[in-house]
């Protein structure tokens, strides 16, 4: 209205009434302006409403600063950034945070996007935890952390755990199947055969293992005696415990192969060892005069045997003819007895019946001795 002292335009009518101005010109309160007043109090020309000017101050300043500290100086805006020459970055220029983010996200895709598995490893690749694939040797793609983690496994490596005590730390006692008790120490040799099954079904791979072997252990001695757990049976019972240690693994869905068993030492419990050699010695002894008499009686048997054959034989000879083997049975006695006797008796006419031949013998075979020494 041309009444109406409105020189200054509606935006500074409205910069006054945001900065707190006059009640009566105040556009920001919704009040109607006094038609005969003079409307709200001019600002000086070029003058800019102070919370702004403050608020402005504080950001070129700050600028300055990070020029300052960047090595530029005050090279204006027309300097171009940091060094003020035409090559810097301008900090009012917002595109610099772009080219920066998207460095940053390049890196982050490149670096973080392949992987490497060795010839002795199996990767399982898990997307935000599940499982996606698992991939052999070589040079893999798959999606930056923390969408893709991956996970290595070396399936080739043969592991060993040795089961020398029991968990209390004293020795590994088990009971056999005659009620004896025994000290063993084993190994057990396994490697991962399926490397999902592996991380996923077990939360301890090698506390699973090591109480499985001693299950399966502890249940293969229960049947075995306490000669056959001590040195006989010890490779069938390791065999039998590697199937059965086998075959809990495997309903378990552990992905793990059982390579071998092997027990190192089976002995009796450390209180009662002397005790048990005694008795072992004793037992063998035992053993040892059974083996004896067996012997003896098997030789005296095959020669009653014998001795029954040659009778029949001569039995059958003899009712053929009576004469000639009872002739024939004598001289072999008369054989027998006088091949011992130290005189010879000769049966004939015109000789001496006593000849001491084996006498003669021994003097002349005196003197031959003696003569080369003279």
């Amino acid at each position: 209205m041309p009444w109406q002292n409105n020189e200054a335009d509606e935006g500074d009518g409205g910069e006054a009434g945001k900065s707190g101005g006059n009640g009566t010109g105040n556009a920001g309160n919704n009040r109607p302006v006094n038609p005969w007043g003079e409307g709200p109090p001019r600002r000086p020309m070029g003058s800019k409403p102070q919370g702004r000017g403050e608020f402005d101050d504080l950001i070129r300043r700050s600028q300055e600063r990070l020029k300052t500290q960047f090595g530029g100086g005050s090279g204006g805006r027309g300097g171009g950034g940091f060094g003020g020459g035409p090559g810097g970055i301008d900090l009012n220029d917002g595109r610099w945070l772009l080219w920066a983010g998207g460095a940053v996200v390049a890196a982050w895709i490149g670096l973080g996007s392949f992987y490497r598995v060795d010839a002795q490893e199996r990767a399982v690749v898990q997307r935000f935890g599940r499982y996606v694939e698992t991939t052999g040797p070589g040079l893999h793609f798959k999606l930056p952390w923390p969408i893709d983690a991956v996970e290595r496994r070396k399936v080739e490596q043969i592991n060993v755990i040795d089961i020398s005590t029991s968990e209390g730390g004293n020795e590994n006692l088990m009971l056999t199947g005659d009620q004896n008790i025994i000290n063993l120490a084993y190994a057990v040799r396994w490697k991962i055969r399926n490397p999902e099954n592996y991380l996923y079904e077990l939360q301890d791979p090698e506390k699973t293992v090591r109480e499985v072997a001693e299950s399966a252990m502890r249940a293969e001695i229960a049947r075995a005696n306490l000669t056959a757990a001590l040195g006989p049976q010890r490779a069938q019972i390791a065999d039998r415990v590697r199937e059965r240690m086998q075959e809990l693994l495997d309903s378990y869905g552990a992905g793990i192969d059982v390579r071998g068993v092997d027990i190192k030492q089976a002995d009796p419990p450390a209180a009662v060892d002397s005790s048990f050699k005694d008795v072992s010695a004793a037992q063998q002894d035992a053993q040892q005069y059974l083996n004896r008499a067996r012997t003896y009686a098997q030789a005296l048997v095959a020669r009653a045997q014998g001795d029954a054959a040659a009778f029949d034989a001569v039995y059958a000879q003899y009712r053929l003819a009576p004469e000639v083997t009872r002739k024939r049975m004598y001289l072999e006695t008369m054989e027998k007895v006088l091949s011992k006797v130290e005189k010879t008796v000769i049966d004939a006419p015109s000789v001496t019946p006593y000849l001491p031949l084996p006498e003669v013998r021994r003097r002349a075979a005196a003197t031959a001795e003696a003569a080369p020494q003279r």
